[in-house]
């Protein structure tokens, strides 16, 4: 007679205690010969199975020995074939619509069918009710193991492309994986700079080298999901609920942040093949409109489209080319003039930086004040619940609130630890900035992306009059245009040569050093 196998392992454990798939089909495949059983296929299904993926197995397991006839399946106990009454009675009427049909249970010593006694259908449901209390409550204890995992700050489950899995079982954490983590941080910085959508961007990490831990391509939805994850910025998200988390971030909360805000922004990104790089960015004088950008044998011309005022007198064209030779001497007007102002400026900023470290100290003790406050108040709150001086729902509010303003100022000390020198770093960033700007921008390898992220640094907006055009800075290059000029004045040679070994790199050639 012929028959099919159904073997089953659920866990790793039992794959490697003897238990495993080719264990339990040379156990059955014995079985068969002895019993003079011809075995027409195989089912197996692996621990990485899913309960969907079981329950697919299950049913087409049965559907094919009811197509083909086959009256007998093999399976090495109860446990094995079904964990819920669901499937049982399933099998249960499988094997009373025919005498033949038979299950036979080898290591139990049970076959199941048609003919079962009263007292060994007992047994059987009692065994299926057992495989069922297990699942549940190795479910449970599955569920109070991650809990548990998370109060303690780590992800129960695999991390995210850009983290690994270290550690043995029950001690693992993750850590930042160095190969893929790059992609990841540019994946980020490229969305937040307007011109991907989540479709171009996949195009564009593919064709940089991002690949899944399968070696595949990452397809649009995986995308999404990996921008909205805010384990990438240290907090966990499970099941609804953000929990702090103990492992490295591999980007800031604002540049998530800026992402977050684009993804779930009403209107979709449209990605540009041809991105302008004054697009949005410059305004009409007379109506207040955006200048439209249109390309016409291969050069870039902006004009007023009249969209709020159908009497603008703006009617001319103006060539991207004459744009740009308008703006290049306001990159001149805030550059420093050679790299011995630059060094000056660092050099003075290195020594205002000691009074911005005793200013950090006396902050950071503040908040470390606040976060002693808020444990003392939770502990207490906690010890009045149980000796049940005040009500239940009082305590509970008071250690919510409690932890929440902890956890808001220790990410408020995290920042400051972070910012340390963060004023001093940017101070000099932005002086380079503005000494490289007309290179960056005229750099033969600068995109339209980096063309209009510098125009973002430098100008806060400007207006086209005709075909003359009038930009204003951002506040920090406007202090530049102020008071850069007047250092470059104070670094000029002076008319009497100087003695070079007797004034420092950083030194001022003139006596009239700025005061401060």
């Amino acid at each position: 007679m012929k028959s099919v196998i159904f073997a089953r392992v659920s866990s790793r454990e039992q794959e490697d205690t003897g238990y495993s798939l080719d264990a339990q089909i040379k156990l059955l495949q014995d079985y068969a010969d002895k019993k003079e059983l011809k075995v027409a296929k195989t089912f197996r299904v692996s621990e990485s199975a899913s309960g969907k993926q079981v329950r697919k197995e299950f049913n087409e397991m049965l559907n094919y020995v009811s197509k083909n006839n086959f009256p007998i399946i093999l399976c090495e106990k109860i446990d094995r074939l079904t964990r819920n009454p669901k499937d049982a009675g399933v099998v249960d009427e499988w094997v009373k619509e025919n005498d033949k049909r038979e299950v036979h249970f080898v290591k139990e010593s049970f076959i199941l069918n048609k003919n079962t006694k009263a007292h060994e259908s007992f047994v059987w449901n009692m065994k299926v009710a057992m495989a069922r209390f297990y699942t549940d409550n190795l479910s449970e204890e599955v569920k109070k193991g991650m809990g548990e995992k998370l109060k303690q700050g780590w992800l129960p489950t695999k991390p995210p492309l850009g983290y690994k899995t270290v550690g043995d079982k029950g001690h693992k954490i993750h850590i930042i994986d160095k190969e893929k983590a790059p992609f990841i941080r540019k994946m980020f910085e490229l969305y937040a700079m307007e011109n991907y959508s989540t479709k171009t961007l996949v195009d564009r990490m593919y064709k940089d080298g991002l690949r899944t831990r399968d070696g595949n391509k990452l397809v649009k939805s995986r995308l999404h999901e990996l921008l909205s994850d805010p384990f990438y910025y240290g907090k966990i998200r499970w099941k609804g609920v953000v929990y702090a988390g103990k492992h490295e971030p591999l980007i800031s909360k604002d540049l998530f942040d800026v992402v977050h805000n684009k993804l779930t922004r009403k209107t979709n990104a449209q990605y540009k093949k041809h991105l302008p790089v004054f697009k949005a960015k410059i305004k009409c004088e007379d109506c207040r409109g955006t200048i439209t950008w249109e390309i016409q044998k291969n050069k870039w011309y902006g004009h007023c489209g009249h969209y709020r005022n159908i009497n603008c007198t703006q009617k001319t064209y103006v060539r991207q080319e004459r744009v740009e030779e308008q703006l290049f001497p306001f990159f001149d007007g805030v550059a420093p003039k050679n790299e011995r102002v630059i060094r000056w400026i660092e050099k003075a900023l290195r020594e205002s930086h000691a009074d911005e470290v005793g200013y950090n100290e006396t902050k950071r003790e503040g908040l470390n004040r606040v976060v002693r406050i808020a444990d003392r108040r939770i502990e207490e709150a906690y010890k009045d619940k149980l000796d049940g001086k005040m009500p239940a729902e009082l305590c509970e509010s008071i250690i919510k609130k409690s932890a929440e303003e902890k956890e808001l100022t220790l990410d408020s000390l995290k920042k400051l630890n972070e910012s340390r020198k963060a004023y001093y770093e940017a101070g000099i960033a932005i002086h380079k900035l503005a000494f490289n700007a007309k290179n960056i921008y005229q750099s033969p390898k600068a995109t339209a992306e980096k063309r209009r992220l510098l125009l973002n640094h430098v100008f806060s907006n400007m207006t086209l009059d005709k075909d003359k055009v009038t930009p204003s800075y951002t506040l920090a290059f406007e202090f530049l245009a102020e008071w850069v000029p007047k250092l470059n004045k104070i670094f000029e040679p002076p008319e009497t040569p100087i003695n070079k070994a007797e004034t420092g790199l950083a030194d001022p050639v003139s006596a009239g050093l700025l005061p401060g």
